[in-house]
């Protein structure tokens, strides 16, 4: 490796920051390799200012304070400077009410700004007439809340969702009416009406231009070839008192993208790691979500329920041109199916982020970002499954999709990761949004794992370039010696080894002080003080239009300071109401209330600190209950015999024995765990089933609070060997 800086310098700064936080060693190269190799260029396509259409949408709106959310073809707009929102999936019904504080509290803490949430018409509705929203079912007390914790509301109320619900969230009774569905069929729409009219009831006063948090409406979802019915649907909806400033559909599983109207709303589009509905249980090619292509739409999402559309007679052809890159689904983790199961690594979720961030995204949404548990009906079980008419079987009760937020509130490492680019976002979006992203002109291949794989977006002055060195599944070949020629600035040779996926600056503007470039990746800023990480195997080095070079964890230039966390640390960055925070050892959130309290997320005392505008100060947060209890028995016998709808879960894959086991947990605060060989399990407390899941390969995590002074059982289908499954001795919670 080419060293940028000599090590002198950079043991100098070191002191600088140990004095600001207790950290390890500022994160350098190593600078004793002696035959350097060959230089790797790589270039981009020449930077073309594309035309900006306004106003051609028909959207955008006001609120009483004076504030304004609008939209042009590139970028979104808030109050009249250019925003990148980030949006977030959480679903109200299959979360907890009472964990509702805290749970968005934790969306809000990973720099999501706006929660999105479908509405399922079947847990509303599922005797046709008995219209429910109350309890963990109040749509209002949702959107209330996640007002109350600082974040903004999509709304996505179908009427057809999907969301791996039975019948797409469509109630029975619905299913065997005489009518077409999804149409404009009178006695559908006639349906709709009713259905949005109840919706739009319980949101009455809660939209934007009433002050509220609702900002957008998703349509439908996955509908391909109706524009008409789409254009109805939004009709309906403003009919009955829902006009937020954004209206969206989901633009993709059509090869020339979905037919949506030219007006009235945007397309939304997403990209998983893989493909739990594909129907075979192989390896599946490398995803194409890990490569800078600017491609939106994805035609494999939701190709196990709808007929992929093929340009007709009359030319169409979506046109991407007039809308700006929005994201809806990018995919938080997969929902393992009964015969594809998964481990998702952090950086499955990170890297396809940050190359359709690097790729022209300005709205990066998440699906999911909480995971949830299904409720189970009066009439039926809630879940997507064969025997309900679905090509797919996901569990009953668990829909954790191993996302950043699991099902039981728990932070995985992709929320970290994630976390990193979104400080940047909410600090940086408005000068990034602007920028059109630009391929690089060296090609990468599918199967590629020997090219530098890069993208740029760019004014044609100022920029960034992204970097992804990571496919799910394959194993890229480090490269050494990578320069980066973004046009007006070349960068020096860095090398871009193991796993990682990261952007860097070029001729950003710090408050007056031009940085010509920095091999470091900007997160956020406080005040006068510009926050970077230090981007494992990379050199960090920051020159400035003045031609001065600088490095060092902590360091002043002309008016304003620099601050460069090593990567992992810069994992435990977390803004909350307005301050700065740090752990290692921890994840901080902000509860809101009467009384705000910050407080960690996991069990325990911590060292934490605070930014006070010069370093950080230390704290000690957290409290250290008892651990739980679990003792666990063997059984010869069950207990009790299983209602048959719930042993058909246990029979996927064929009848055989199961294995019963009692759980007896004596404590309510943390997490038991349990780890077993097994096809499929279900855990009852009191008689009442509590939990499910599919074996994945890696222990089960159980609230202890669900089963703590219960009488509980645990039962399981012995192993089935017929399903893909990627087991690895690592599990993905750390």
């Amino acid at each position: 490796m080419k060293p940028n800086l000599t090590g002198a310098l950079l043991l100098m700064a070191a002191a600088t920051f140990s004095a600001a936080i207790s950290a390890p060693g500022f994160l350098r190269a190593d600078d004793t390799a002696n035959d350097a190799p060959a230089t790797i260029r790589c270039t981009f396509q020449p930077f073309v200012q594309p035309e900006i259409l306004t106003g051609h949408l028909g959207l955008g709106g006001t609120n009483p304070d004076g504030g304004s959310i609008g939209v042009n073809s590139l970028y979104f707009i808030r109050d009249g400077k250019p925003w990148i929102p980030v949006m977030g999936e959480m679903h109200f019904s299959r979360v907890p009410r009472e964990q509702w504080p805290a749970e968005l509290a934790k969306l809000k803490a990973g720099g999501v700004t706006v929660v999105s949430t479908y509405l399922f018409w079947i847990h509303h509705e599922e005797i046709e007439g008995e219209l429910d929203f109350s309890g963990n079912l109040s749509i209002r007390d949702f959107v209330l809340e996640a007002q109350k914790q600082g974040l903004e509301v999509f709304v996505r109320p179908g009427p057809w969702v999907h969301g791996e619900c039975r019948n797409g969230g469509f109630p029975d009774w619905l299913m065997k009416k005489p009518f077409r569905l999804r149409t404009n069929n009178d006695g559908y729409l006639a349906e709709v009406r009713r259905w949005y009219g109840a919706i739009a009831k319980e949101l009455k006063g809660l939209f934007y231009a009433d002050g509220g948090p609702i900002i957008g409406l998703q349509l439908e979802n996955e509908l391909t070839g109706n524009a008409a019915h789409l254009d109805t649907l939004r009709s309906i909806a403003i009919e009955c008192g829902m006009n937020p400033p954004l209206f969206t559909a989901t633009g993709w599983n059509a090869a020339e993208g979905a037919r949506i109207p030219l007006t009235g709303m945007i397309p939304v589009f997403g990209g998983y790691c893989d493909a739990p509905w594909n129907n075979g249980t192989r390896p599946l090619p490398p995803s194409p979500h890990f490569f800078f292509n600017r491609m939106r739409n994805d035609t494999a999402i939701g190709a196990d329920l709808m007929p992929i559309e093929r340009r007709g007679r009359d030319g169409w052809r979506l046109p991407y041109e007039r809308y700006p890159f929005a994201a809806c689904e990018l995919g938080g983790g997969l929902e393992s199916t009964h015969h594809r199961r998964y481990i998702i690594r952090p950086f499955d979720v990170y890297a396809p982020a940050l190359v359709k961030v690097g790729s022209g995204c300005n709205l990066p949404g998440y699906y999911m970002y909480h995971g949830g548990t299904n409720p189970v009906g009066r009439l039926s079980t809630f879940q997507e499954s064969k025997a309900s008419g679905y090509p797919n079987d996901v569990p009953m009760l668990s829909y954790d999709f191993q996302a950043p937020v699991s099902e039981y509130g728990e932070i995985r490492p992709s929320y970290r990761l994630l976390n990193l680019m979104h400080l940047f976002l909410q600090d940086f979006g408005d000068r990034l949004a602007p920028m059109p992203a630009f391929d690089s002109l060296i090609p990468v291949k599918r199967d590629d794992t020997t090219t530098v794989r890069a993208g740029l977006r760019t004014d044609g002055k100022s920029g960034f370039v992204f970097v992804n060195h990571y496919q799910r599944r394959s194993e890229l070949t480090d490269l050494e010696n990578v320069v980066f020629d973004a046009g007006p600035v070349v960068f020096p040779a860095i090398d871009v080894v193991g796993d990682i996926a990261f952007f860097l600056p070029f001729n950003m503007d710090l408050d007056g002080e031009m940085l010509e470039y920095a091999t470091a990746q900007p997160v956020c800023r406080m005040g006068d003080t510009f926050f970077f990480a230090a981007i494992p195997g990379v050199m960090t080095e920051y020159k400035f239009a003045d031609g001065t070079r600088e490095a060092g964890p902590i360091f002043k230039h002309g008016k304003i300071r620099i601050c460069t966390l090593p990567w992992k640390d810069a994992l435990g960055l977390r803004r909350l109401g307005g301050e700065l925070y740090f752990s290692r050892d921890c994840d901080l959130i902000r509860v809101e209330g009467d009384a705000p309290v910050v407080r960690p997320v996991q069990n325990g005392r911590y060292d934490c600190r605070k930014w006070n505008g010069e370093k950080f100060t230390a704290l000690r947060l957290g409290t250290v209950p008892p651990r739980p209890v679990l003792k666990i028995t063997d059984l010869a016998e069950a207990p009790f015999e299983l209602p048959e709808t719930f042993a058909a879960e246990l029979k996927l894959g064929g009848v055989r024995p199961l294995v019963w086991k009692k759980l007896e947990v004596k404590g309510n605060d943390g997490f038991i765990e349990l780890d077993f060989k097994y096809d499929v399990a279900q855990i009852y407390a009191d008689g009442k089933l509590v939990a499910d899941q599919y074996d994945c390969g890696f222990p089960w995590r159980v609230p202890a609070s669900l089963l703590n002074g219960k009488e509980s059982y645990l039962v399981m289908s012995p192993r089935y060997d017929r399903v893909y499954r990627e087991e690895e001795a690592e599990p993905p919670l750390q």
